[in-house]
């Protein structure tokens, strides 16, 4: 009896420490891709939802009205795994990439604008500005490759020592981050490939993000450090106070006020964070496939929509919207 009532304490505590600081119910769901996506990317106030999967191809769906707004298809003529994707900050564009090319769309007519290879390299991350026409990458080797696909112009910034893991550019195109495996993250300018600012890190730095307005940018490694620096001084403006041993981020987004980051894990975590303080204002749990054992889901993306509900985007093709605390 004695071993039976310790095994229900441990139950019990493990309880009280996952679970019960859920912090509000979910308020609604987007069962988008019942057999997964491998890629999964949100508009900036969480309206519009981006994702491939191999049975539906690419498409853009409206959450805020429940409707498939284009069947985009195939990036390639071979069908080729889509691994990563982003939408412009203004909701016009986006960029899907494989490990060997990626594509450019304008949403507003659901049509391809173009396919481009790269070589000599695996693409690790991809995004866009607001123009449609200026890319960054992040490619296996090491090189942090920006694209004006306008004129042409190509700048490989060559700053970093090791393969680059994620990449985020300003709405005008003008900045760039860029993190990677040596335990780097640099803020640079575009047009010249000047490093403005170098943030390091303990251990590799595995997902970036800029503010829409400049002003802030967020590094995390693979340990348990995530800094918000101040970009008006290069200085650290606060630490996230993460309570796990050991936390990688697969998505993060700042909220529009700057006051606030949104963040998701490989392990179906949704948090939101001060920019302010670094403590956790909310916590969630991303719903796994159906009938999936064990449950499991990478967070691919997450947004704060205009009534400052969370929502997040995961490889279970799932869309999700919970309500913030107060």
């Amino acid at each position: 009896m004695r071993h039976i009532f310790l095994a229900v304490i441990f139950i019990l505590t493990l309880i009280s420490v996952s679970g019960c600081d859920i912090s509000g119910p979910e308020r609604q769901r987007w069962n988008l891709a019942p057999n997964g996506a491998t890629t999964f990317s949100l508009s900036r106030d969480g309206r519009f939802a981006l994702f491939y999967s191999a049975q539906q191809g690419i498409v853009l769906w409206d959450l805020q009205q429940n409707k498939k707004l284009a069947n985009l298809g195939s990036q390639d003529p071979h069908h080729t795994t889509v691994t990563n994707s982003d939408i412009s900050d203004n909701h016009r564009y986006a960029i899907t990439a494989t490990a060997q090319n990626f594509a450019i769309w304008d949403l507003a007519w659901g049509q391809a604008q173009g396919l481009w290879s790269i070589s000599d390299s695996m693409i690790r991350d991809a995004t866009i500005a607001n123009d449609g026409k200026q890319v960054l990458l992040a490619l296996s080797n090491g090189k942090a490759l920006y694209v004006d696909l306008g004129n042409g112009r190509r700048l490989e910034f060559l700053a970093h020592r090791e393969k680059v893991n994620s990449v985020a550019i300003s709405p005008n195109g003008h900045y760039a981050l860029s993190g990677g495996d040596d335990k780097s993250a640099f803020l640079w300018d575009t047009q010249s490939g000047q490093i403005l600012y170098q943030f390091e890190h303990p251990m590799r730095v595995n997902q970036v993000s800029l503010h829409r307005d400049g002003q802030l940018a967020m590094t995390a490694d693979s340990g348990n450090d995530t800094f918000i620096w101040d970009l008006t001084n290069g200085h650290k403006q606060a630490a996230l106070n993460i309570r796990l041993r050991q936390q990688n981020f697969s998505s993060a987004r700042f909220s529009d006020d700057g006051l606030q980051l949104v963040t998701g894990t490989p392990s179906r975590r949704v948090e939101l964070w001060s920019t302010v303080t670094g403590e956790r204002q909310g916590y969630w749990q991303a719903a796994t496939q159906e009938n999936e054992r064990p449950g499991s889901a990478v967070v691919y993306d997450v947004a704060i929509t205009p009534q400052g509900d969370v929502r997040s985007g995961s490889s279970a093709g799932i869309a999700q919207d919970w309500h913030r605390p107060e």
